[in-house]
């Protein structure tokens, strides 16, 4: 197998320009299947795939305090990995487990470990080993629109500790080899693919708006939202950049770290509240959603007041662009029937009983028809948030479906031109409510029902994350514009146009590239001027 050279290191600066998109002939490909799995760097996840720009070439960041000075010692909030349990074997300011460079959780915690909470249960710094179900869980981490650009400190990718409430569980890594999908595509009838190690997650921040970008190149808006009272969910962002508090960073008074972007004013510079010094030059403020909002329309989650849940966005998504080519589509969800009320649906699991949620599994507060999963994440279902697939339009009811559907589509030869899969969340791979090792599994299973059925011949098929779930990683992100790019993340293609078994793709692209990838298949208009001068994925060879 060829090895690619390795591309340079794109430096955290502001790329001016764009460059115009080509399209590209049909190629053979008449499926586009694109799976969206959750929060992971690239080496947290990749870094030890064989022949990638990962951890063994790397030369990790020093993680230093907030005054910038190096730490001693990598502090640790999750219970399995504080001392005690743990011994402490490395001292200093700050004594623990863990000296300051990057380390494998797999040697602390294992896939088979029982630490993982039951659906719907949170333990906000994990479960301590035995008292959980099994899959090796750690705690969740913080990773959010203003903290990731904290984090990565202009491209010294430095402190991420400092700006992480699980503090040093980002340096954490998985044994690469040890993953179900690493043996997949290593055994005996694995499928040709790529990997692609120069991929950013498309936007700053975690899965809401990064879900977006997936579907438009555009931040959802709010016009008009309230500036002052209870229902104001603007963000104040202090003086360093940083909206919040974490065990390393005191959170600044008069901060606040909320769904929106900081208030503009008429000319659009920041509004700065009285006590507070203002952000730093370029900050992006106004009334945009960045961090986890509910969408406008169930299935949201229960109780959520109108004024907590973004009113709809007329803004055209790449759904949109099909349909309006006839193109056909869907975005299939794990427990989108349960959580839709699609009672008696493919994906419905609440038995016939009128009225009643009956599976155990249904989130507390849960009203039906609406029965979601204890582990359904609303803000991961994009096209809920846009008018053109309001309840009760054609639209939804055609395009917005139930993963049960994809993968007897799949199976059947049945696929359509572009699917979306959205796994549920204890499948999805997320930390702290979901085991990396089922979620690769589940990834895996995916996988095969395209593979094994009649459309594989004519599929490419596009796995990648929607964002770094607080992770470090060593390559900085190019600065395209105020939104992003943000953190490296895994991601790989399966094709029938790959030449060879393995390849490493080192071209710089984010998210907006697998719109891109759809526009230029089907000759769709670019949506905006990032999916416009992205390069896509048809050519990978």
């Amino acid at each position: 197998m060829r090895i690619l050279t390795q591309a340079l290191i794109v430096p955290f600066v502001l790329v001016a320009g764009a460059v115009p998109a080509v399209a590209h002939p049909d190629r053979g490909i008449d499926h586009i299947v694109v799976i969206y799995e959750e929060n992971h760097s690239f080496d947290n996840l990749f870094g030890g795939w064989e022949r990638v720009d990962g951890l063994r070439g790397a030369h990790p960041q020093t993680q230093v305090a907030p005054d910038g000075t190096p730490l001693s010692c990598l502090p640790q909030n999750d219970v399995n990995l504080t001392s005690p349990p743990l011994p402490v074997t490395c001292t200093g300011p700050i004594s623990s487990a863990f000296a300051n460079r990057p380390f494998k959780i797999d040697s602390y915690i294992d896939a088979a470990d029982k630490t993982c909470p039951k659906p719907g249960q949170f333990a906000a710094n994990g479960i301590p080993k035995g008292e959980g179900l099994p899959g090796g869980c750690t705690r969740d981490m913080v990773h959010r629109f203003y903290n990731e650009q904290y984090q990565i400190n202009h491209g010294a990718m430095n402190r991420y500790v400092a700006g992480s409430d699980a503090v040093g569980l980002t340096m954490g890594y998985y044994d690469t080899r040890g993953l179900p999908i690493y043996e997949f595509l290593h055994g005996k009838h694995a499928p040709n693919y790529a990997i692609a190690d120069r991929f950013f997650q498309g936007a700053f921040g975690g899965s809401f708006l990064n879900h977006q970008w997936l579907i438009t190149p555009h931040t959802p808006t709010w016009p008009g939202a309230v500036t002052s009272g209870p229902d104001d969910l603007h963000s104040v962002v202090g003086p360093d950049g940083f909206p919040a508090g974490t065990p390393l960073h005191p959170a600044t008074p008069g901060t606040a770290d909320r769904a929106l972007t900081q208030a503009a004013n008429a000319d659009g510079s920041c509004v700065v509240p009285t006590g507070v010094a203002a952000p730093p030059r370029g900050t992006a403020c106004g009334d945009y959603a960045i961090n986890t909002i509910q969408p406008p329309y169930q299935p949201y989650a229960p109780g959520t007041a109108v004024s907590r849940r973004l009113p709809p966005q007329t803004t055209p998504t790449i759904g949109d662009r099909l349909s309006a080519a006839h193109i056909d589509w869907a975005w299939y969800s794990g427990g989108w029937d349960n959580a839709n009320g699609n009672v008696g649906g493919p994906g419905w699991t609440n038995g016939t009983t009128p009225g009643t949620c009956t599976s155990p599994r249904t989130a507390t507060g849960a009203v039906y028809p609406n029965c979601p999963d204890a582990t359904f994440q609303y803000h991961h279902q994009p096209f809920n948030y846009y008018a053109s697939f309001a309840p009760g339009t054609a639209a939804r009811s055609a395009h917005l479906r139930d993963e049960v559907e994809f993968i007897a589509a799949a199976k059947a030869g049945k696929l359509k031109p572009v699917s979306f899969i959205k796994p549920v969340g204890e499948e999805n791979e997320h930390p702290g409510y979901a085991s990396e090792d089922a979620g690769s599994r589940h990834l895996v299973d995916l996988l095969q029902a395209v593979l094994k059925g009649p459309d594989a011949a004519h599929t490419m098929i596009i796995v990648t994350y929607d964002e770094f779930g607080g992770q470090w990683d060593h390559v900085p992100p190019p600065r395209v514009d105020k939104w992003g790019p943000g953190t490296r993340i895994p991601a790989f293609v399966i094709s029938p146009q790959l030449s060879r078994p393995f390849t490493v793709d080192h071209t710089p692209r984010d998210t907006t590239s697998i719109m891109a990838t759809i526009e230029h298949r089907f000759h769709l208009a670019p949506l905006g001027s990032r999916d416009a001068r992205e390069a896509d994925l048809l050519h990978l060879r």
